[in-house]
């Protein structure tokens, strides 16, 4: 059975070799979303999982070593799901008008995704009082900001490109942070706050 880390080093499980056990992590993962959901993530307990997960806390310790692990598990899981969502949204992008309209969509949706998944709000929430989150948030916002260059160029191949990578990654920040600040306040405040976001930032790509 090999340890897997994430790009900061830290181990967050055992790789599971086999389908068996590969559904067995599955089953843990499912059972600490299901105790996040209902009661957030400060009051999930291992052995919370372990029961609702039908395995032995045993069992979950060898695979995620604390709550953290977890997590952290489950936050990766969520940025990869992301930037496959961005990578699609902008793959067919071939001028600066689908490039904004993309985008657009794309920010539609990302902040739809905040507002209908209790998991991902409740550790996006708690991502600066955690520096591992607040690692793995940056370079999700750095993988993100490459993807959004990447079809900036695209269709503005005589621009800068450092200076677009500088801001596409300026972009990516901000709009993690602004889909943060928009679920901690009323909803209404928190719609107004996300439209502000997506003109300011569509202002910025199309005066390329």
């Amino acid at each position: 059975m090999e340890a897997i880390e994430d790009s900061s080093g830290q181990a967050l499980r055992r790789a599971p070799s086999q389908k068996r056990s590969q559904e067995r992590v599955e089953r843990m993962l499912q059972a600490a979303s299901a105790l996040i959901s209902e009661g957030g993530s400060d009051a999930m307990r291992m052995g919370e999982v372990a029961e609702r997960a039908g395995v032995s806390i045993g069992s979950l310790y060898q695979y995620f070593p604390d709550k953290g692990a977890i997590i952290r598990t489950l936050a990766e899981r969520y940025n990869a799901e992301g930037r496959a969502c961005i990578s699609n949204g902008l793959a067919g992008v071939d001028d600066m008008k689908g490039l904004i309209n993309a985008f657009g969509g794309l920010i539609d949706v990302y902040y739809g995704i905040f507002l209908a998944e209790p998991v991902m709000r409740d550790i996006w929430s708690g991502t600066q009082a955690d520096k591992a989150l607040r690692d793995i948030d940056l370079r999700d916002s750095r993988a993100n900001g490459a993807l959004l260059a990447k079809a900036w160029q695209r269709v503005a191949p005589a621009s800068d490109a450092a200076g677009i990578e500088r801001k596409a990654f300026l972009i990516m920040s901000l709009g993690e942070a602004t889909m943060r600040l928009a679920i901690s306040v009323d909803r209404a405040e928190g719609d107004t706050l996300v439209a502000d976001y997506k003109a300011m930032a569509l202002r910025e790509i199309g005066a390329t």
